[in-house]
């Protein structure tokens, strides 16, 4: 497997971004990465072919960034494995929906093999925009809700992917755990996305059942997330609770900041929204999630169908725990420190 890895090292070429954005949109960069095969790779019908995967990312910040470099690391692994080469052109939408729009078209016109969008916003765009091409999403919280599938199970267009899907009930028994007594949860995030709007309405439904109280801020750019902070704090909610938002996550370490300067703990849903300053949360493994994309986007390469390609959730989740934040606030999260 070492040796496969190894011979598989991604070459970067650093491009131009693509010509034509509408609107002057910002595309980002574009980056070229081209996995070669090894000498001694397994021999099939993809040997010696060439294929490119176009990744459209929907913004920058750390869940996003990490979901994409491992997709990046497992089609150099699959194109080892296989014996053939994938050249993955990397777009960043910037979070305008026009760019996605453009970059989707794009890709299309290029002739792409396949587009990977990553985050709920960039599939819905790419969907939309690239009718003709085999489309695996990465963190799509509700697929269904979206509109990308009819149901997990039913992937009838040329769509399908892995969903960041997540399971409220175990991040609020985590909040229990840790810092019992919380009678009110602050909610921040953009109404917008409606990865976002699921998340909250699972929650809602989970503290209306308990008959736990919950505030809610909404946003609609990363740069309104520390008022927004300050004013469902300012509302006496006793920890805030938030949910796969790119928007929030992206501006994750000033609202913690906020939040440490109140005494309050945060319970994010992405491991790597507590690493940007949040408690602890029972989060899903983006790194595993990208890897599970790359697994799909193969098969997909390697001739199967997208209808016969079911939207997958992540296989693997573990409470996750910030150890500066724990101590900032007095919090013991020994039990989950290794």
């Amino acid at each position: 497997m070492k040796n496969r890895i190894c011979a598989a090292l991604l070459t970067l070429v650093l491009c131009l971004p693509l010509a034509g954005c509408a609107g002057g949109a910002s595309s980002g960069i574009s980056v070229s990465y081209t996995a070669k095969p090894s000498s001694g790779a397994d021999s099939g019908m993809q040997a010696g072919k060439a294929y490119t995967v176009g990744i459209l990312q929907q913004m920058e910040h750390t869940s996003l960034d990490e979901i994409r470099e491992a997709v990046e690391a497992g089609l150099a692994r699959g194109a080892a494995a296989g014996g053939y080469t994938v050249e993955v052109v990397y777009k960043n939408a910037q979070g305008d929906p026009t760019a996605i729009r453009t970059i989707a078209e794009q890709f299309a016109a290029q002739g792409v093999d396949v587009i990977v969008p990553i985050a709920t916003g960039a599939a819905q765009g790419a969907a939309a925009a690239a009718q003709d091409v085999p489309i695996v999403f990465s963190a799509v919280a509700d697929p269904v809700a979206a509109g990308l599938v009819d149901a997990f199970d039913r992937t009838t267009g040329n769509i399908t992917g892995v969903s960041n899907g997540i399971d409220v009930a175990k991040i609020f028994a985590l909040a229990d755990e840790l810092t019992p007594g919380i009678g009110t949860y602050g909610f921040i995030y953009n109404e917008g996305e409606v990865n976002s709007q699921s998340i909250i309405e699972k929650a809602k439904a989970f503290l209306d059942a308990r008959g736990l109280a919950y505030e809610e801020v909404t946003v609609a750019s990363s740069g309104e997330v520390q008022q927004a902070a300050r004013g469902v704090i300012a509302k006496g909610v006793d920890a805030l609770f938030i949910p796969n938002d790119n928007t929030v996550a992206s501006a994750l370490p000033v609202l913690a900041q906020e939040a440490i300067a109140a005494g309050l703990p945060v319970y994010p849903t992405a491991d790597s929204m507590v690493r940007d300053g949040g408690l602890a949360t029972v989060g899903i493994n983006y790194t595993v999630l990208g890897g599970q994309t790359a697994d799909m986007v193969c098969r997909v390469l390697e001739g199967t169908p997208i209808a016969d390609i079911p939207v997958e959730l992540v296989n693997e989740s573990s409470v996750v725990v910030n150890g500066d934040t724990a101590a900032a606030l007095g919090v013991d999260v020994s039990r989950y420190v290794q």
